[in-house]
């Protein structure tokens, strides 16, 4: 009987070793880092390293902290730039726990963690946006400089194209974001490793406007190179009627001269042949009355002539040969 009450005890003692043991030794990740918490209140240094750990059982609690760097997604909110415009702007960052114990003592587990950087990062993201224009929050930095149509430069008003001048540039200003940030998060145990604007929307209310205004630039554009291609159409248009009139007159110079070549040669063959003899020259003022009456003379026309007009003369001396010219008669005997 004594005997088994030594084994029960035997027993009992090692189980109770086993227990104390096991709530004496712990484990720490590679990605972790621990506190340990006595009676609610932190002991000791931060355990940063990875291995086989040893605690006071029952009274010491393990607290386990992420070690890797975490990450911090915004929402994103309406905020007005100086130039009073209202954008959308979402934004991200990167954090990690630098000082496990201020951490653990100010904030405890990541959920408030989280809650913290939403309250300063974005405190800090509407304070700066608000202090810089809107060009500042779109160009990357100021040295980098937009593409131009060097064709637009001086449109119907003068300031297509032109943007005005950058001072900043959206990655100064999340430096600018991240370091005021980060000097509040430190109280925290937090350290700020990155910040990035993610993404900037207009907002709604102001998006018609916008779009009204890409429109009367583009129609400004549009219409700049309308007036430019009629004044090209009127240019080629003149030259085209300048260049008919210069061959028409060409042309016509070239007819009038081959004319001139045909008639003076015919004249001169008119000449040649109605000149060998008086009958010929005579023939020849004989058809050229003709041709003149044909010309004058039509079914109605009446005509009141002197005695002397030379249409009459030849009128006259026609009569005459017509009267004169006796009229053949049949001889007796005769056929």
């Amino acid at each position: 009987m004594k005997k088994g009450g030594l084994l029960v005890l035997v027993v009992a003692a090692v189980f109770v070793g086993i227990l104390v043991i096991s709530l004496s030794v712990y484990t720490v990740d590679q990605t972790e880092q621990v506190i340990i918490t006595q009676f609610g209140q932190p002991v000791g240094e931060p355990i940063t390293e990875p291995g086989l750990h040893f605690k006071l059982p029952f009274v010491q609690t393990v607290n386990t902290l992420d070690k890797r760097f975490l990450e911090w997604d915004g929402a994103p909110v309406a905020i007005p730039t100086r130039d009073k415009t209202y954008i959308h702007v979402d934004t991200f960052a990167r954090w990690r726990i630098e000082d496990p114990k201020t951490y653990f003592v100010r904030l405890h587990d990541e959920r408030s963690a989280q809650s913290r950087l939403e309250d300063i990062l974005g405190s800090e993201t509407r304070n700066s946006i608000a202090k810089h224009d809107l060009i500042e929050i779109v160009r990357t930095d100021k040295n980098r400089q937009p593409l131009r149509d060097e064709s637009l430069k001086g449109g119907p008003t003068g300031v297509i194209g032109i943007l005005p001048p950058i001072e900043f540039g959206r990655q100064k200003i999340e430096e600018e974001i991240k370091t005021s940030a980060a000097q509040k998060l430190a109280e925290f145990g937090i350290t700020v490793l990155d910040f990035r604007i993610k993404r900037v929307n207009y907002n709604p209310d102001v998006l018609d406007r916008i779009y009204q205004r890409m429109i009367s630039e583009r129609l400004q554009i549009a219409q700049r190179f309308r007036s430019e291609g009629e004044g090209e159409s009127a240019r080629i248009a003149g030259q085209r009627e300048r260049d008919l009139n210069e061959i028409q007159s060409n042309a016509y110079l070239q007819v009038q001269k081959i004319r001139g070549e045909a008639d003076a040669k015919a004249s001169e063959i008119y000449a040649t042949a109605y000149t060998q003899d008086s009958q010929a020259a005579e023939f020849y003022t004989f058809l050229k009355t003709l041709d003149a009456y044909r010309k004058i003379f039509t079914k109605d026309s009446t005509i009141v002539l002197s005695t002397d007009s030379q249409l009459f003369q030849l009128l006259k001396h026609a009569g005459a040969s017509t009267v004169a010219t006796p009229v053949p008669t049949a001889t007796p005997g005769k056929q």
